[in-house]
């Protein structure tokens, strides 16, 4: 397994719920196609799962 994970928003969260667009900024993604690379950590792939129809995910 890799140590870290590049992801990029694809889709909006303006129609989404306040706790998938908390966790869209709690992974760092702010604004379409902006990509952030985080270590791969438990944590960051739970928030993955909630927000992955949003997101691209590479390894």
């Amino acid at each position: 397994m890799s140590d870290t994970i590049k992801i990029t928003q694809v889709k909006s969260g303006l129609d989404s719920t306040r706790r998938t667009r908390a966790t869209l900024v709690g992974l760092g993604l702010t604004k379409m196609n902006k990509t952030v690379i985080r270590k791969d950590t438990p944590e960051i792939r739970g928030m993955l799962n909630k927000v992955l129809h949003l997101v691209r995910v590479e390894e």
